[in-house]
């Protein structure tokens, strides 16, 4: 198992992720360059890497992906802003292959997780969406810290 440094492109992003998810105020919605929310592997390959960071950037995912169905579904301005930014962490990272899948499979379990249970915006719906910002905004400092270059 060989450990992996992020380069400057990630942690840049990281950085960035770090303060949108902290920053309770609206971000500006940014165009899509990717889809990665809908960007499904049809083949099975290789299994993931075993990198140490992988599990705190697939928790990370999860975060975005939860993020991003609650933001919507409280029809914030800057709902697209977590997918968009997920895939450029994905970009950035420029994952194997498995690894990729998994961190789109985390995203879009997190979006689904909460699909399946909030129809409307409610108060535990912004509660949700506050405690996954701190614990986002943790975790990429942690990433970045511990796995940076």
């Amino acid at each position: 198992m060989r450990s992996r440094r992020f380069s400057l492109p990630v942690l840049t992003i990281l950085a960035a992720l770090a303060i949108a998810l902290a920053d309770p105020r609206p971000v500006l919605a940014q165009d899509q360059a990717s889809d990665a929310a809908n960007a499904e592997a049809t083949q099975p390959p290789e299994p993931p890497g075993e990198a140490p960071f992988m599990r705190p950037l697939g928790r990370l995912a999860t975060i975005l992906g939860s993020v991003h169905f609650l933001r919507k579904l409280c029809g914030e301005p800057d709902a697209d802003v977590w997918r968009t930014e997920m895939s450029a962490l994905i970009a950035a990272q420029a994952p194997r292959e498995a690894d990729k899948r998994q961190l789109i499979a985390s995203f879009n379990n997190g979006y689904r997780s909460f699909a399946a249970t909030y129809r409307s915006c409610t108060k535990a719906a912004r509660v949700a969406v506050d405690r996954y910002r701190r614990e986002g905004a943790a975790l990429a400092r942690e990433i970045g810290s511990r796995y940076g270059a």
